[in-house]
């Protein structure tokens, strides 16, 4: 009995969770309905979940045509529920990789003004030491005279390399924490790289979608699945639980039938406890077997 409630609670907890995902993702589907979505979506998993209980407990006993509209109904809303989770889970690997495109491109752009900044000092220092050179080739007399014809072209080469500094500086500000969001996507990106690695031999962007869709179909076959395949065994446990009905007259003090639970003008004998059967019990049984 314990067993047996522990597979209903599992049963309804991958329920409960694949509904939730599989929610999330019909409504990125249909963003404009979003209350209507959840109340489809949660209205169907109970339907869901009811029907293939109906369908284990009533399997040789129900007609035909709902024996096969409810198998259809069951593996269509599996199908459904599969569809919003694989949404939800693709949604989410889409939202993360515009987010790291974002940065990576945000942070392109810092990167190519502090190399364009770099450049205007290296520009500035060539032409400093271009005017410095003809100084040194010039006798004394003259270099003064260069020198001192050079200094106003000296001071804006200086305030040019100062400005370039306080602008690299500046940008360095701005690209650091996107440098920071770039190594943490790319370590997230990592173990999706080791499988594309593992299945394809390969990184590369299609690889790792790649890798990503089969990820998403093995969560997605099993998810919902499951829970449906626990819910029929919690119903097979809890159908194996039989007991075995009999007038409270016929029994004196439990003598033959093991342990049992008084009901009224009747008792309930537990099968798994029964260590002995009485012979009226057992022609009974084999009576209505037969009659069957």
């Amino acid at each position: 009995m314990v067993f047996a409630a522990i597979l209903f609670l599992t049963a309804f907890a991958l329920s409960a969770v694949a509904a939730y995902y599989s929610i999330i993702g019909l409504i990125a589907i249909f963003p404009t309905a979003v209350i209507a979505i959840a109340i489809m979506g949660i209205t169907l998993e109970i339907g869901k979940l009811v029907s293939a209980s109906w369908l284990y407990r009533n399997w040789n006993s129900s007609p035909r045509f709902l024996k096969h509209y409810f198998t259809f109904a069951v593996v269509v809303l599996s199908f459904i529920t599969s569809m919003g989770i694989f949404g939800f889970l693709s949604k989410a690997h889409i939202d993360q990789t515009i987010v790291g495109l974002d940065s990576s491109v945000e942070l392109k752009i810092l990167e190519d003004e502090i190399a364009s900044e770099r450049k205007r000092i290296e520009n500035a220092q060539r032409s400093l030491t271009a005017l410095d050179r003809l100084v040194d080739q010039s006798d004394t007399d003259s270099a003064i005279k260069l020198r001192n014809s050079q200094a106003g072209e000296r001071k804006r080469l200086a305030t040019e390399i100062s400005s370039a500094n306080t602008s690299i500086k500046d940008l360095n500000s701005k690209a650091a924490p996107l440098r920071k969001d770039s190594k943490r996507i790319a370590a997230e990106v990592g173990p999706i790289k080791y499988i594309a690695d593992f299945i394809y031999g390969d990184t590369t962007e299609s690889t790792l979608e790649a890798a990503v869709r089969a990820v998403i179909i093995l969560i997605v076959f099993v998810f919902d699945p499951l829970a449906i395949i626990l819910l029929i065994a919690a119903n097979r446990e809890l159908s194996s639980l039989k007991f075995y009905e009999v007038k409270k007259e016929q029994v004196l003090d439990g003598g033959g039938y093991g342990e049992v639970t008084e009901n009224e003008n009747k008792v309930m004998l537990d099968k798994s406890k029964i260590y002995e059967i009485p012979q009226e019990i057992l022609d009974r049984v084999f009576k209505g077997k037969k009659k069957s």
